[in-house]
C-alpha cells in the first residue's frame, strides 16, 4: 500500500488547530534554566484512539520533575476540560511562575489565558510547528501510547480513563526516569519541594 500510495479513508483527529484572531505570546523558555519544581508548567493535548473512535487527553506537567499535576479527558475538543486540568493543578499545588502551550486555539483563547492572568502567571507559547519546544510533553505523550493505550483497546471512555488513571499513578509515583537519574517523578517533585520550603 505505501508503495502505491494507498491510503485508509477516515475522519482523523486534529488536535492542533491556531485561531488567527487569538493573541499569540511569547516563548519565555529560551535561554532560561529550569531546575525547580513549579517554576514552569506545560500542558498540551493527544487524542487517545479507542475501540471506535477517540477521545482527546489534556495533561499538565511539571517541567523541571516530569510530574503530571493534572489530566483531563474530554470527547470534544473544546476549551473546557483544559480550564478544568489548568485549575485541578492550581488548587492541588498553587501557581506556577510560567505556563507553557503551543499555540492551539484552546490555550490561546481568552478564557485560558484569562484563568492565568487572573492568578499572576506567565503565558509562554512555543513557535508555531515547533513540537521540540514542548518536546517533554511530546515524551510522555509516547510514554503512555505505547505503554498503556496501544496494549488496551478501549471500548468505552470511562475505559479509557480507568487506564489512563491507573497508568498516571504508576507514572509519577513507580516509573523511573533516565533524566532523573533514576528517580520517580513524585520524589523529585516533593523532595524539592520540601528543600524550598526548609530553605525558606
Amino acid at each position: 500500500m505505501r508503495r502505491m500510495g494507498i491510503t485508509a479513508i477516515y475522519q482523523k483527529p486534529r488536535p492542533s488547530q491556531r485561531h488567527p484572531a487569538h493573541r499569540i505570546y511569547p516563548d519565555l523558555l529560551r535561554q532560561l534554566t529550569i531546575t525547580r519544581p513549579n517554576h514552569v508548567w506545560a500542558a498540551d493535548i493527544t487524542y487517545i484512539p479507542m475501540q471506535r473512535g477517540f477521545v482527546y487527553l489534556c495533561a499538565i506537567l511539571d517541567w523541571a520533575s516530569r510530574r503530571v499535576l493534572a489530566w483531563q479527558l474530554s470527547n470534544t475538543l473544546t476549551t473546557d476540560f483544559c480550564l478544568e486540568a489548568v485549575q485541578a493543578a492550581i488548587t492541588r499545588h498553587g501557581p506556577p511562575e510560567i505556563f507553557n502551550t503551543d499555540q492551539d486555539c484552546q490555550f490561546t483563547s481568552q478564557e485560558f489565558t484569562g484563568l492565568l492572568t487572573h492568578h499572576g502567571i506567565q503565558i509562554s507559547m512555543d513557535g508555531k510547528g515547533c513540537w521540540r519546544d514542548n518536546v517533554f510533553v511530546e515524551r510522555l505523550w509516547r510514554s503512555i501510547k505505547y505503554e498503556e493505550v496501544y496494549l488496551h483497546a478501549y471500548d468505552t471512555v470511562r475505559a479509557a480513563h480507568q487506564g489512563l488513571e491507573r497508568y498516571l499513578r504508576f507514572y509519577n509515583q513507580t516509573r523511573p526516569h533516565q533524566a532523573l537519574d533514576g528517580q520517580t517523578p513524585d520524589r523529585v517533585y516533593f523532595d524539592n519541594l520540601t528543600t524550598r520550603r526548609t530553605a525558606a
